[in-house]
């Protein structure tokens, strides 16, 4: 079964809003999906309930407990900035090999799907040499980069797209999550994306509609994985 990593062009502009979407969608159809978010930011035990984390396991119709968060992420930071630097700030580091041995581990025991959400976009520093990018290179799983339709999304869009496929990353999806205030319709957005990128592109507009998750949910969950091309 194909799992898949879920990064973006950015913070802040829905991977965890898109990977919740999906797994609720999933446990529609009755298709086996989980997620596990190994590296979370910005995370405060007094507010955990509101974390990315807790939306996760409130997708996958899991319990929002203490233990259940440390189980998906276990690498949690105080100060809502890159791995790099929130670790520092406390004194910590991110250890590569080991975030990518439990990525790998969780993989070989997820019973389906397995959807890893990153941090960040795909260039964020996780330690003193590692960027995101270099994540999932490690795993070897296709991503999905999720965009929003916010002024300069294009570039930042196609950018992150050749950026991946320069690491040898092939991106499955583009999932375009409409921005709060965006310039351009989604339509209008994925229609000039689709003249420069390749990979397929979705929409999933702001009105809390689940279709679109579920024709999302239905294509990722259909694919077979070849490997890196």
């Amino acid at each position: 079964m194909v799992s898949y990593f879920v990064t973006s062009t950015g913070t802040d502009i829905g991977k965890t809003y898109v990977t919740a979407g999906v797994l609720r969608a999933a446990r529609r159809s009755g298709k086996l999906a989980s997620a596990v978010k190994p590296l979370l930011t910005g995370y405060s035990p007094d507010h955990a309930a509101a974390s990315d984390s807790a939306i996760l396991l409130a997708a996958m119709g899991k319990a929002v407990s203490r233990q259940n968060i440390e189980t998906i992420s276990p690498w949690r930071f105080a100060a809502p900035l890159s791995p790099d630097m929130a670790a520092a700030r406390e004194g910590r580091r991110v250890d590569f090999s080991l975030l990518t041995k439990f990525c790998q581990v969780a993989i070989g025991a997820a019973p389906g799907t397995l959807l890893i959400e990153g941090v960040g976009g795909v260039a964020v520093p996780l330690d003193e040499t590692h960027l995101v990018s270099d994540w999932i290179s490690a795993l070897r799983i296709p991503a999905i980069l999720v965009a929003g339709t916010y002024l300069g999304t294009i570039s930042h869009t196609i950018n992150a797209v050749d950026f991946l496929a320069m690491r040898g990353i092939t991106a499955a999806a583009v999932v375009l999550s409409e921005s709060e205030n965006p310039a351009a319709s989604l339509e209008e957005t994925a229609a000039t994306l689709r003249r420069f990128v390749k990979p397929p592109i979705h929409m999933i507009p702001r009105n809390l509609n689940e279709q679109p998750f579920q024709d999302l949910a239905g294509s990722l969950l259909e694919l077979t994985y070849a490997g890196p091309s």
